[in-house]
Formats: C-alpha cells, sequence, structure tokens
C-alpha cells in the first residue's frame, strides 16, 4: 500500500527485455534505505518488487500484464521516474490509499500556470473510468496522490503546488505526455459490492439479500 507522497525522483539506469517482460535498472538514494529483496516500491504509480540492488540501485521485473497497462514500456534510460516505498504503519498518512494497481492510463492535454499553481488536464485513454473521477476526489497520477479539480466529458483538471511540481517528474511533463491513473478505491468496492448479485434471487453470495438501492431503502439508510 501506498499514499502517493513522492519520496524521490531516480533515473532509469537501463531496461533489459524479452518480449513484454522488462527488467528496470532504477538509479536511487532514499528509497534504498533498508531495501530488502521483495520489497514493494511505487515506480511511476506501479507496485514492483525489489528483485537485486546495491549501494546506488535496485532492479525490479515487470510483466507482461503490467507492460501492456501502463506506461512502463515507454521508459529509456536517463528518464526520470517518481518513486515510493510501501508505506509503514507507524507514519503519517498524508496522501490517499493507493495499490500501484494502475486503472489506466490517460495524455496531457493541457498545462497552464496561475499564480503559484499549475493546471494539468488530463484525457484518459478508457472513458469509463470517468465513473470513478469525481471533483474534489482523489486520483494518482504517476504515483503523486492528487485531488480533482473538475471534470468535463472527456478529461478532468488536477492542480499542482510548487512543492509537487519541482520534487516529482511532473515538471518535466508537456501536453502529448502519457500518465497512470490510479482512480480511488474506494469508488471501486462500493460498486463491486453494489452490483455482485445473483440475478435469479435478488440474493448475494452468502444468500442474504444483496446490497442494492432497494435494500437501503427497506432498511431505512435512504
Amino acid at each position: 500500500m501506498f499514499t502517493g507522497l513522492i519520496e524521490e525522483t531516480g533515473t532509469l539506469r537501463s531496461v533489459s527485455r524479452q518480449g513484454e517482460a522488462l527488467v528496470l535498472t532504477i538509479a536511487a538514494g532514499k528509497i534504498l534505505q533498508g531495501v530488502q529483496i521483495g520489497d514493494s516500491i511505487s515506480v511511476n504509480g506501479v507496485c514492483l518488487t525489489a528483485i537485486r540492488y546495491d549501494a546506488s540501485s535496485v532492479s525490479m521485473d515487470v510483466m507482461p500484464e503490467t507492460y501492456r497497462s501502463t506506461t512502463l514500456s515507454r521508459l529509456k534510460p536517463g528518464d526520470a521516474v517518481n518513486l515510493e516505498r510501501a508505506m509503514r504503519a507507524d507514519t503519517r498518512f498524508g496522501g490517499h490509499i493507493m495499490q500501484g494497481h494502475v486503472d489506466g492510463t490517460g495524455v496531457i492535454r493541457g498545462r497552464e500556470a496561475k499564480d503559484n499553481a499549475v493546471y494539468f488536464t488530463i484525457e484518459p485513454h478508457d472513458p469509463e473510468l470517468f465513473r470513478y473521477i469525481i471533483a474534489k476526489g482523489s486520483i494518482a497520477i504517476d504515483g503523486i496522490s492528487l485531488t480533482v479539480v473538475d471534470t468535463s466529458e472527456t478529461a478532468f483538471r488536477v492542480s499542482i503546488i510548487p512543492h509537487t511540481l519541482s520534487e516529482t517528474i511532473l515538471q518535466h511533463k508537456q501536453p502529448g505526455h502519457q500518465v497512470n491513473l490510479e482512480t480511488d478505491i474506494i469508488g471501486k468496492y462500493v460498486e463491486h459490492l453494489l452490483s455482485w448479485t445473483r440475478a435469479e434471487t435478488g440474493r448475494g453470495i452468502s444468500g442474504k439479500p444483496a446490497l442494492s438501492e432497494h435494500f437501503l431503502r427497506d432498511n431505512g439508510f435512504i
């Protein structure tokens, strides 16, 4: 689990390719403190597993599903990447709940500076993601925990403060660049619970009445 508060930006040192499988070796500093084989590390919002490391870098596998579903396949040696270690239970939870399971990708359609903020307009490649993107809700862009300013029929906007811009790879992103998107997990679970019924009985997996609008109304919740 991650918070979306980027700890540092690393530099991609090398990419080993075999079909749709990759091994990324990333030069880093802070995230190497206490690193162990098997640790989870978010790279541009994608949860990857450390398979080896040395004093200045860490290597991680990218499997075909991740290759096809994220922007990691586009990375080249020398590219900067956002890095975050899995969250600890004894630290402040400053962002929002993130799994590092990317829902899809998007393209930056606009970048506009206004006073001390920079507004990014992003168009998801899959319009279905809009069911989970709401104004003032949370979203992760390349692993960065951000708040949705507003939405339109085809895009949404986020506003970036100077600190976040300077400490993440968003400082290099311009219109036309691709980004990884992870929507708020809460909406996905609520939708799943509401939709998981047996049509012929109207009951859930356990045989109890399924969670539905009718159930909530009949029991005084709405």
